[in-house]
């Protein structure tokens, strides 16, 4: 789209993307800050829906981005760790960053602030992954006890030691990513004889949550912030080893906000500031958010994963960068764009 992030609006006349791109500029909307008035319902809307006709319609923003200020995550030093299909860390900053060069950072829920975001594709997806391909006597037996599969393969994880016996994945499944790179392809290894689906799969989350870090190492040095908070969202949340092994990698408190759906919540929150229910966004986020259970890291795990990501986890991609391009070059898997 021909949009300029840096100044949130539309991009100037003379601006490539007009050139390169299919769109006209009276083809495009009005842009409405979040928390700006986007219009009203009217008799037709209400009518199909029963939403009460004359109701304003107030702008948000993307889903992410919501997440972050429904996590209470309004400074820099807070990142909010989205467990979700795809996994993310964002912080909020007034200055424009681009945490990795050329990609721009998305637009806040807060007016005329950005969300430094990087994203891991395909991210608590691989917990569905998994379960499809390896987890179908859990599948079954959860249908059994009326529970849900992820709570058996919570049980899997805690019969499992922080590292996984020296189980490393690095977890970038979906094909021709743009960063680290189109070639990039998911690995594990470090693989012996006493590994099990267990291991598998607590390693799983571990690479997911190493690369969360990574996120974190990346967005630090670029905006010179320190991250010392952190808040876990998302739907794969929801389970107490996961939020534990991250705040083990981490080695900070991982904290839950005190609801799930913090993306709903987050557009509620440019709603209330919008209707002038509160008279900024820092008191609406002060009231309606809050913490809920936060879990400590463990000193000696996090020695170890300390060890593990700095020692092996950083040095995975580089390393088989260039198998992954043979790997391309004689499949054609990922495809190239």
């Amino acid at each position: 789209m021909p949009f300029d992030y840096k100044h949130l609006r539309w991009s100037s006349p003379s601006d490539w993307k007009w050139q390169a791109l299919p769109v006209r500029p009276e083809m495009l909307p009005e842009l409405v800050p979040p928390a700006g008035v986007l219009g009203e319902i009217t008799p037709e809307a209400a009518a199909a829906t029963g939403i009460p006709a004359g109701l304003p319609l107030i702008a948000a923003a993307g889903d992410k981005a919501c997440e972050v200020i429904g996590s209470g995550c309004l400074e820099p030093n807070i990142a909010c760790l989205s467990f979700g299909t795809t996994a993310t860390i964002n912080t909020t900053h007034k200055k424009y960053i681009e945490v990795i060069p050329l990609i721009p950072p998305y637009p806040s829920a807060i007016p005329g602030r950005y969300s430094l975001e990087v994203q891991i594709f395909r991210g608590y997806w691989m917990v569905s992954w998994f379960k499809q391909e390896f987890g179908m006597d859990e599948a079954r037996l959860a249908a059994q006890l009326g529970k849900k599969a992820e709570e058996l393969l919570d049980e899997m994880i805690n019969a499992v030691p922080a590292g996984s016996l020296g189980l490393m994945l690095l977890p970038y499944w979906a094909p021709g990513l743009k960063i680290p790179g189109p070639e990039a392809k998911g690995a594990i290894i470090g693989f012996g004889d006493v590994h099990t689906r267990a291991h598998l799969y607590r390693s799983l989350l571990e690479g997911l949550s190493y690369g969360l870090l990574e996120g974190a190492d990346r967005i630090s040095k670029r905006s010179h912030t320190s991250i010392d908070q952190i808040r876990v969202t998302g739907g794969g949340a929801v389970s107490n080893p996961a939020v534990q092994l991250t705040a083990d990698i981490f080695g900070l408190p991982a904290t839950r906000p005190h609801v799930t759906e913090t993306s709903g919540l987050g557009a509620a929150i440019d709603a209330a500031v919008g209707l002038g229910l509160h008279p900024d966004f820092e008191s609406a986020i002060s009231t309606m958010t809050r913490a809920g259970e936060s879990f400590e890291p463990n000193p000696a795990n996090h020695q170890i994963y300390n060890e593990l990501y700095q020692r092996v986890y950083l040095k995975m991609y580089s390393q088989l960068k260039p198998l992954y391009e043979e790997i391309r070059d004689i499949t054609g898997y990922p495809p190239k764009l």
